[in-house]
């Protein structure tokens, strides 16, 4: 039966599986300017941080395993200026993976660790970036 471009779903949230919600729900808001907008549990099963103008909510889900392998599915997030978005994150608990940038079709990926470990690119194009604009 073919697909008459009718909808199944709709994105309800990126979730992030993690041992510490809270901790983690507070570095992705600093990242991305936003706030908790609900919790479920005592102490906190879920966070939802509330969405902003490109990004979904973003679920934090308490699980009681520690992170082990690579990430299979992982955040790109775009930026204007890579060094100074690394300086930022770094600063908020974030790791830079120290493989060096990822460089492909004048767009720079720089590979960053969240305070779990989950990887997340910082994303830059290079026109953008020695321009000063947006994309």
């Amino acid at each position: 039966m073919k697909d008459e471009g009718r909808r199944i779903a709709r994105l309800d949230s990126v979730t992030i599986d993690c041992r510490d919600p809270e901790r983690l729900a507070a570095f992705w808001a600093s990242l991305f300017g936003t706030a908790e907008e609900w919790r479920g549990g005592d102490p906190a099963q879920y966070i939802d941080l509330g969405a902003t103008d490109g990004s979904p909510v973003l679920r934090f889900q308490r699980v009681p395993e520690p992170k082990t392998v690579k990430d299979r599915i992982h955040l790109d997030l775009r930026v204007d200026d890579i060094e100074e978005a690394c300086r930022r994150v770094i600063e908020l608990g974030a790791q830079r993976v120290e493989q060096g940038d990822f460089r492909e079709y004048d767009v720079t990926f720089r590979v960053m660790l969240d305070p779990e470990g989950n990887e997340f690119c910082l994303v830059s194009d290079a026109a953008l970036e020695a321009s000063g604009g947006d994309r």
